[in-house]
């Protein structure tokens, strides 16, 4: 099974795996029945001076990275559910980490994917 990265307003594909919402606050335009969610785990989401200070500049995306790896240091309970729920749900399905951002390579899913691979060892795909 793997782990994906998809933006939440991507039409979910025969709902292919249990998604997981990973932004602290809801997307807009989007309801919570067409959303199709398994979880919304918002403490995991950067916090929101994190968020504003970001702005989606992807001149700061290096600082925001390290910024964020920070937060989830500093709140380990909140990764590790997520950490727990991943590794649980990757033995049976895919799990999709669903962000509301436009841009697909700057956000804090990509980076939670990055971090979760290499935490449980997975391959990167």
């Amino acid at each position: 099974m793997e782990l994906k990265v998809e933006r939440i307003y991507t039409k979910p594909a025969d709902l292919d795996g249990y998604r997981i919402l990973v932004d602290r606050i809801w997307p807009r335009g989007i309801s919570k029945v067409n959303a199709h969610l398994d979880k919304w785990l918002k403490e995991v989401g950067p916090s929101t001076e994190l968020r504003k200070w970001f702005n989606h500049d992807v001149a700061r995306y290096p600082e925001f990275r390290e910024r964020y790896l920070a937060e989830l240091a500093e709140k380990p309970a909140y990764y590790n559910s997520l950490k727990a729920i991943v590794q649980n749900q990757l033995s049976t399905q895919n799990v999709i980490l669903l962000y509301g951002a436009r841009d697909e390579e700057h956000n804090q899913a990509v980076i939670l994917a990055e971090k979760l691979k290499k935490d449980l060892q997975l391959s990167a795909k």
